[in-house]
């Protein structure tokens, strides 16, 4: 397929700037994939939709405060890094800004000297690594000096840094937030349990190579990023027991479903494992363990709307896409929510 066929206009007016004060108020278009039908709904009415022993997928990632504003060590000259992941102990594969000023051997400075990074290589990719220099605990330094990896689209400084975690965060190692799961709260997340769905939680760290533009004119010779991912034991029992009940498996977010479909076996079946995964899901790629997908609207070009187009069909998605257009939905990040059932 090319590239141009996962593309579509949309008013920059559309692309939502803040959250919602009333996190599950948003708005959710539901979409059936085998008919196309659409149906337009209120978040908090996923209730609704979801069944008895169905099992529900979160990602309980959390985003580090991973934006940091530093100088040159020697010139004094501005330098913006992107944390992306660890690699060992205190050594980063990052991304600068600007670039060029940044050659191995370079050290930047943040704050008042708590925290200096030594550029130690380039990546593949253009990024660099990095190791940091500090007193005390790494984190609770992160955590002073840096800022929110807010998307470049996102043009409103966040007032709450929480707006952008999910209520049921845990695990700090993301450099964006798993962002379907920013429409739960805790009273919405007890009404489906209380329901009978049974919900279940696997870790996987978000890096920006997740969200860039796919650039090959021919999608299938787009390379993905790796991620790392984790899914526990009592996660996998729950996963199992489910497709043995011939129940659904609903995930919230690509992250969760990439995690899953990277751990599942040819019969839909996973056990608990760690590790790193660069799956890119496109049409005609055959889902092994997904069943139903939350997710939020995406960007065009972007690997996230060829995901939801290999679960729901191109021509589906676009035109769902073009419904919430007209109808003046919310997009990425902060926006409006799909449920493809």
């Amino acid at each position: 397929m090319k590239l141009n066929d996962f593309d579509f206009y949309l008013p920059e007016e559309l692309i939502a700037q803040e959250p919602l004060k009333e996190r599950d108020m948003s708005r959710l278009m539901v979409l059936h994939k085998d008919t196309g039908l659409v149906e337009h709904k209120i978040f908090k009415d996923i209730l609704d939709y979801l069944n008895p022993g169905d099992c529900l997928v979160l990602n309980n990632t959390r985003v580090m405060p991973a934006r940091l504003y530093g100088f040159k060590e020697d010139t004094g000259a501005k330098i913006e890094i992107l944390l992306l992941k660890r690699i060992e102990k205190d050594r980063w594969e990052v991304l600068v800004k600007p670039g060029k000023k940044v050659k191995e051997g370079s050290t930047i400075v943040f704050g008042n000297g708590e925290l200096k990074a030594k550029t130690i290589s380039r990546t593949d990719e253009g990024g660099r690594v990095v190791e940091f220099i500090y007193s005390g605990i790494f984190e609770e330094v992160l955590d002073k000096l840096g800022e929110m990896p807010l998307p470049h689209y996102i043009k409103k400084k966040l007032v709450d840094k929480e707006s952008y975690q999910t209520v049921y965060s845990k695990v700090e190692g993301s450099a964006a937030a798993p962002t379907a799961g920013l429409h739960f709260t805790k009273e919405l997340l007890s009404k489906i349990k209380n329901k009978g769905v049974n919900i279940a939680y696997v870790t996987l760290h978000v890096g920006l190579g997740t969200f860039r533009p796919v650039k090959e004119e021919n999608i299938e010779e787009h390379h993905m990023h790796s991620e790392f991912y984790t899914i526990d034991e009592d996660t996998a029992e729950m996963i199992n027991k489910t497709r043995l009940a011939n129940k659904r498996i609903i995930t919230v977010g690509t992250t969760s479903t990439r995690t899953l479909e990277t751990a599942a076996d040819d019969k839909g079946f996973i056990k608990a494992q760690s590790g790193w995964t660069d799956i890119y899901i496109y049409p005609g790629y055959k889902f092994k363990i997904v069943d139903c997908l939350i997710t939020n609207f995406h960007l065009p070009k972007s690997s996230l709307i060829m995901l939801v187009s290999a679960l729901a069909g191109r021509e589906k998605i676009l035109a769902a896409y073009q419904e919430a257009i007209k109808n003046r939905y919310r997009f990425y990040s902060f926006g409006d929510a799909m449920l493809i059932i």
